[in-house]
Parts: C-alpha cells; sequence; structure tokens
C-alpha cells in the first residue's frame, strides 16, 4: 500500500532537525516532545481521516449499486453485473476500514461493533430472523454474507451451522427482501459510516489512540489467523482475510512513519527501537506479500492451535501462523508487537484504558 506523502512530513521535519544548528545549548533539538507529538498525532488523524472518507463513499456506493427491487429479488447470476460491482465497493470498504480498525475500535466503539463484527457475535445475542433488514446482523460482514452467498467454504457452514440462531445466508428470494437489502441493510452501513465521518472531523485524537490503537491492530493479527482454522475467521465469505491483515500492517507501518521523527530523537534506544519496529514490519510485510490472493493459506487437516505437529507447522497456513503469532506476542522481546511497545513506553505514551 503506498503511503501518502503528507504522512511523510514529520520526517521531513527530523531531516530538517539534522541539518540546521540547534537554539541555545547542546542539548536543545528544534522541536519539543510536545511539538512533534502533535504533528505525529495530527499527520495520523489526517490519514485516518482520508481512510473513513474512503469507507464513507464505498459503502454509499455499494448501497447505489445495488439492483432495483424486483419479484424475484437478484442473486449473482441473474444480476451478475450488479452483484460485481456491489462485490468490488465492498472490497475498497473494507480495505478503507481495516486501515483505521485499531483507532476506530478505540473512538468509536459503538460504531465499530454495528459496521464490523461478525456474524456469530450478533447472533449470541438474538436471532436474526431477517437478513436484510437494518436490525440484528448488520454492516459489512452481514453484507459480505449475502454477496458471497453462493461461495462460503465449507468450513465456514460447518462452523456457523453450528451455532444457536444460526440461518443459512442467502440473496434476496423476492422484492421485499431485494428492497430490504438496499434500503435497510446498506443503508445502515452507509449511515454508520457518514456518522463517522462526520464525527470523526472535529474529533481531538491523541497519541495514546493514534499509536497504540495500532499495536492492539497488530496483537490482533494471530486471532485472524486462528480463526481460520475453525472458519471464524474475520471475512470469511469472500475469504479476504489475507487482505484484511495487509491493510492493517500497511496501516501500522504509516502511523509508525508519523511517530518516527519522534523515535529517532531519543538517542541510540530510539535508533534501536526504530530498527527493531520496521525489521518487524518488514517481516510480517514480506510474509503477507509472498502469499498469492487475498485468502489465508488452507489450514492443514487436524490443525490445532495449541498443539500442531512439525508437520503441520511446515505447511503454508503453519509457517504464516507461527509467523503471526510470534509478533503479536507484546512478552517477548524482538517481536514487532513488543518493540512497538517499547517505543510507546520510550515515548511516555500511556497505555490504552
Amino acid at each position: 500500500m503506498h503511503i501518502p506523502a503528507r504522512l511523510r512530513f514529520g520526517l521531513a521535519i527530523a531531516a530538517a532537525a539534522l541539518s540546521l544548528p540547534a537554539c541555545g545549548s547542546d542539548n536543545e533539538t528544534l522541536l519539543t516532545d510536545a511539538e512533534y507529538e502533535r504533528q505525529a498525532v495530527r499527520d495520523v488523524k489526517v490519514f485516518i481521516q482520508g481512510n473513513i472518507d474512503q469507507f464513507a463513499a464505498a459503502t454509499a456506493a455499494l448501497q447505489a449499486a445495488a439492483p432495483a427491487p424486483d419479484a424475484d429479488g437478484w442473486s449473482a447470476t441473474s444480476d451478475k453485473e450488479a452483484v460485481d460491482a456491489m462485490k468490488a465497493e465492498w472490497k475498497k470498504a473494507r480495505q478503507a476500514y481495516e486501515s483505521v480498525e485499531g483507532a476506530i475500535a478505540v473512538v468509536f466503539p459503538d460504531l465499530d461493533y454495528s459496521t464490523d463484527a461478525r456474524y456469530d457475535a450478533f447472533i449470541e445475542v438474538e436471532a436474526d430472523e431477517d437478513l436484510f433488514d437494518d436490525e440484528g446482523v448488520t454492516g459489512v460482514h452481514a453484507i459480505e454474507r449475502i454477496l458471497w452467498a453462493d461461495a462460503i467454504p465449507e468450513s465456514v457452514v460447518a462452523f456457523e451451522s453450528a451455532l444457536t440462531n444460526y440461518r443459512e445466508a442467502a440473496f434476496p428470494a423476492n422484492e421485499a427482501e431485494a428492497a430490504s437489502f438496499k434500503d435497510e441493510l446498506c443503508a445502515r452501513l452507509a449511515a454508520d459510516a457518514a456518522k463517522m465521518k462526520a464525527d470523526f472531523g472535529p474529533l481531538g485524537l491523541d497519541a495514546p489512540s493514534a499509536y497504540r490503537g495500532v499495536i492492539a491492530s497488530i496483537a490482533e493479527q494471530v486471532e485472524k489467523t486462528s480463526k481460520a482454522a475453525t472458519g471464524e475467521e474475520e471475512s470469511r465469505y469472500a475469504q479476504y482475510t489475507l487482505a484484511d491483515m495487509r491493510a492493517n500492517v500497511a496501516a501500522g507501518v504509516a502511523t509508525y512513519e508519523a511517530f518516527q521523527p519522534w523515535i529517532l530523537t531519543k538517542g541510540a534506544e530510539g535508533a534501536e527501537a526504530d530498527e527493531a519496529v520496521l525489521t518487524g514490519f518488514d517481516r510480517l510485510r514480506s510474509a503477507y506479500d509472498g502469499i498469492d490472493g487475498d485468502a489465508l493459506p488452507t489450514r492443514p487437516e487436524g490443525w490445532s492451535d495449541a498443539e500442531p505437529t512439525a508437520e503441520q507447522l511446515a505447511t503454508p497456513f503453519g509457517e504464516l501462523f507461527s509467523l503471526v503469532e510470534h509478533e503479536s506476542d507484546d512478552t517477548t522481546p524482538g517481536s514487532l508487537a513488543y518493540e512497538m511497545t517499547r517505543s510507546a513506553d520510550l515515548l511516555g505514551i500511556k497505555a490504552l484504558p
């Protein structure tokens, strides 16, 4: 993912600081810690706002692309062009959201739930008898489940069908269901995204939400691979979870680069932390980019997170799982999550509540 030039402004400031003489004593830097922090948070806010804007635009376009309701509803065969258009907009929305997931979960927890919670989380509370309305199961995964209703993997069906309150995924079968899908379910997601966009503008973002939110997102990478073993993964219907994870990492890099000039003012310890964090991101990015497509590798037969065999760990899924498990562990020195936490502590960025 290309990092917007505006996020490199902070790096330009650091370069200027190195090339200009310091004012006052030898120990005085060009910018204070507070100034570095403010600039980093401003850069991250611009990045987040840009992705929220893209999320809102894509969800509105998805709703607009939904077929006009007719007597037999619609399907991937009878309305292929419209369904393909909705799927394309869904993927745009997904990429934008996953690029800022860590911050959104912190600043908009209710909207994060209504837009991004998984099917099983919703139906744990109560049954959702209407797949297409704006109540019960909502958000990107509710729409994903309908758009890919004819291509859901067997492992996902096996997992979900065993849940209390399960209802089989389906395309709208009549005019009423098609109307509800377009005017209620899709409209609810577009409205939630529009509210997120409007509310974020005047919001005062802080360093813990901006930086530690990304650390939380990195720590969740292991959950995304673990749940793939049981059909519970996040973008399970479109088989798009690896694309989600790539977006998480690209966003993590963007956020880190906004804070990097400040970290590099912390002497040898800052330089060491910087190298460790960048190396960790490179390990994850290289592993993700080394896998073709948007889906996680197929898990080996009989896989167990707790006790995978050496043979299973040697598979593409096993290798990815091992790497992600390591990088997500904030208690293991050298892991990405550990080094990002260490860098946050070095800057004095408080932990999230």
